[in-house]
Formats: C-alpha cells, structure tokens, sequence
C-alpha cells in the first residue's frame, strides 16, 4: 500500500487531490449526518442564525473554496501549502455543493424533492475526481509518450473527437454519460450508439419520422426508469435523506 501511494499519488503530485477529494466527502457526509440530526431535534447542533437571518452553510462553503483555490493556485503540487489548501479547498466544495440545489432554484429545497439534486451533483463530482485521481485524464491522452505528448496536432484532433462526441451523447438526453465521457471516452462511444432519450434534442430531431425508433426510445427509456428509479431513491435517501412531501419549488422560494 505504502509503495503504490508513494509511485501513483505522492510523486505523480497527486497528494492535494487525494486529500481535496477526501476532505470533499466527508465534509459532505459529516453536513449530511448533522442537517439530518437537526431535522430530528437531536443531539447538540442547530441553525445559525445572525439577525434573524439563516445562516446557510454554502456561506462559510464560498469562503473556504475561495480561499483554498486561490491557495492552491499560488502553491506547487507538493510540500505543505499545497496539500493544507487542498483539505481547504475540499470542506469549502462539500459544503458548497451539498447546497447546489439551493444555489440553481434561489430557494430553500434542502429537504424537498428538488434537493435531490445536490446529492446527485456531490456524487458525480467525487467520482470524476476519483477517476482523474485513478490516472484517467481529460480528453484520454493518459499514457502517452513524450514523443506522442509533443504532437500537438495529434492531441487537440482528440481532444476535438471527444469533446464532439460528448456533445452528442448530450443531445441524445444522457447528461450524466456525457460528462464521463470527457474523461473516459468509451463512455461517450457507448453512449453514441445507444438511442436517445424521449424529449431530447436528438429525438425531435431525428426520430421524428421514425415511428419505430421513437417507440423503442420510449420503451427502453420507460425500462431503464422502472429499473433504476428505486435503487436511486433509496441510495438518495441513504446518502442525503428522504425529502418532505411533495413541495414546489415556488412555493419554498416565499
């Protein structure tokens, strides 16, 4: 263990972004554990409050991010200062994302339906970080000689291949594939060949005339919910807790 830390994260420079990853996730799950103790009016913790104002905790988030970014921009990848910023930098971004859906709907939907989406925010960003921690780069140029890295031509048409096919897999309605494939692009390939989604741009466009590719969409998009709807929701749960009933997002916003 202490070789392989020591080969692929330590002399790679890759120390600050392990430690941001980890302080990112669990500063994610320790906010998770404690909203939900105060949810329940258990244990110590309460709402901060300064002048009758809701003190939310992506506040204190914006500060941390701000100054462990500009931190880690001004350190090298190694030594000290880098890896203190990043741990920074890490409690900052949990603490900001765990509130995404408060900062994309300007209302409080912590505990609603339109929650859900900081949980699903915080997981895809700690598993992209986890692949580029794992040795998977953007543009999937990772593992290429000296010699290859200095074809400037060769690097930007596959930059350029990939960033089209992301944006494919994007306009058949697949958000979260098109992310993974900028970093792993056989995602992105897989992606391309599947059928679109019902409502994307992709099917408008092109199934529109195509009565039986518009239906098999529309069966596979229908299987593929039945499916995975339950198993997301309760992981969803597990990770951020269940929501109150069915509030809109108008209404959270008064």
């Amino acid at each position: 263990m202490g070789h392989w830390l020591q080969r692929n994260i330590i002399e790679p420079g890759k120390l600050p972004l392990l430690l941001a990853l980890t302080a990112f996730v669990l500063t994610f799950l320790i906010t998770r554990v404690v909203t939900r103790m105060i949810r329940a009016g258990r244990g110590p913790f309460g709402n901060v409050s300064a002048g009758g104002t809701h003190i939310h905790h992506v506040v204190p988030g914006v500060v941390l991010t701000v100054l462990g970014g500009f931190g880690a921009v001004a350190s090298s990848r190694f030594g000290f200062g880098a890896s203190a910023f990043a741990v920074v930098f890490g409690i900052g971004a949990g603490l900001v994302l765990d509130e995404f859906a408060l900062i994309l709907h300007l209302a409080d939907v912590y505990w609603t339906e339109a929650g859900r989406q900081s949980v699903e925010v915080v997981v895809l960003t700690a598993a992209l970080v986890g692949l580029v921690l794992g040795g998977f780069t953007p543009f999937g140029v990772n593992g290429m000689s000296q010699e290859e890295l200095q074809d400037r031509a060769g690097v930007i048409l596959t930059a350029a291949v990939n960033f089209f096919f992301a944006l494919l897999v994007l306009s058949k309605g697949k958000a979260r594939m098109a992310i993974f494939s900028v970093i792993v692009p056989l995602v992105g390939l897989i992606g391309f060949v599947r059928l679109a989604r019902p409502g994307s741009p992709w099917a408008k466009r092109l199934y529109r005339r195509r009565p039986r590719a518009r239906a098999r969409a529309i069966l596979r998009a229908y299987r593929h919910d039945r499916r995975w709807a339950g198993p997301r929701r309760r992981f969803q749960d597990l990770i951020g807790g269940r929501p109150d009933p069915a509030t809109p997002v108008a209404a959270a916003r008064r």
